[in-house]
């Protein structure tokens, strides 16, 4: 069973944030329920960008708690069916993110998407003082304000629209603080790129959505804003670029990432890169990080990642019976209660062995 979501978001703050930050995260415990004054208190330990945020912006500090349990959670449904399944699993999960593999490509890639969907959000919600719709920002007009849509109805930008940008550099102000400069120089170069590429994959895929206005049910005047992705959307098209990722190593100057093989094109600034080879998460191994797969759920007809043979690593697997209780025989009562019974439900289900 995985650990409670409170230990789960501390656990990524820890291992996600930069040296310098995670005695404070182990000192406060989870962010789930810390206090931002019991954050800041301790600001002592933090340098830079970090520092100055939590010092003027504590509110800010609670959504990227809520942004990063945002990403654990997407993280983990993504990749429920994969060998490796996003176990924060303490003692295994630091190991992952020791390695530069496609799969810690993907964990800063969701986090760093997950704190700007959430600083965004709390934005058009109204629940930080420092921002809110994207039409109240100065320093970023809208586009033009009226004109002819595509099939001639008049329109106009309004509602509320949100404002990806601030969400965008809150996320990069304190997920991209920089680590030492020496060995690790082609690391940072790597986490800072995958941050980046989650980032985008939020910012860059904002969609328009319109509301009609006339007598009648007409249109003559449609009203429209900028909406960010569903967070599904951004995990499914990260997931994307985790099966595509590129592999790259470092340039002689210290600076610079090529990628490895012949013929390859450059990643852009929205593709994944790792620079190491993920072990295969087939026997559970503590110096690689990996659970094994020994006992996970599979499907022993699918021919995807879920399925019997992958999942299990050509060891087989064995069927078993399980009784659970579900809720059943569901009934609404007026007004506002909705009563169930228990039942118990047999389900055929197989496991690796």
């Amino acid at each position: 069973m995985l650990p409670s979501s409170r230990t789960q978001l501390g656990l990524f703050f820890i291992l996600l944030c930069p040296a310098n930050i995670i005695g404070l995260w182990w000192a406060v415990g989870s962010p789930l329920v810390m206090d931002p004054n019991s954050i800041c208190r301790k600001t002592k330990r933090l340098a830079g960008k970090q520092a100055e945020l939590c010092q003027l912006e504590p509110e800010i500090v609670q959504e990227v708690a809520k942004g990063t349990k945002l990403g654990v959670r997407e993280c983990q449904y993504q990749f429920r069916f994969r060998r490796w399944n996003c176990t924060s699993h303490s003692k295994y999960f630091g190991k992952i993110l020791q390695q530069d593999i496609r799969e810690t490509a993907f964990v800063y890639a969701i986090t760093a998407a997950g704190v700007s969907h959430a600083i965004t959000q709390a934005c058009s919600m109204g629940e930080l003082l420092q921002c809110g719709c994207e039409l109240t920002r100065s320093r970023a007009p809208p586009l033009p304000t009226a004109g002819p849509g595509t099939d001639g109805t008049a329109w106009e930008w309004g509602g509320c629209g949100d404002d990806v940008q601030f969400g965008y550099e809150k996320s990069q102000q304190f997920m991209d603080a920089k680590s030492k400069k020496g060995k690790n120089d082609i690391r940072a170069l790597i986490d800072l790129h995958n941050n980046e590429a989650g980032r985008l994959a939020v910012r860059s895929y904002m969609r328009t959505e319109c509301k009609c206005h006339g007598l009648s049910g007409s249109c003559t005047l449609r009203t429209c804003w900028r909406k960010m992705p569903h967070f599904r959307e951004v995990g499914d098209r990260l997931l994307e670029r985790f099966n595509g990722a590129f592999k790259v190593m470092g340039g002689n100057d210290g600076k610079t990432l090529i990628p490895v093989g012949d013929n390859i094109k450059p990643p852009d600034k929205q593709d994944l890169i790792y620079s190491a080879d993920s072990p295969d998460f087939c026997s559970a191994n503590r110096k690689t990080g990996s659970l094994g797969t020994r006992g996970r759920v599979c499907n022993s007809t699918a021919m995807d990642t879920s399925g019997c043979d992958l999942l299990c690593c050509g060891r087989g697997h064995r069927d078993e019976t399980v009784v659970l209780e579900e809720n059943c025989l569901c009934r609404f009562h007026w007004c506002c209660v909705v009563q169930c019974r228990k039942c118990s439900v047999r389900q055929e289900l197989s496991l690796c062995i």
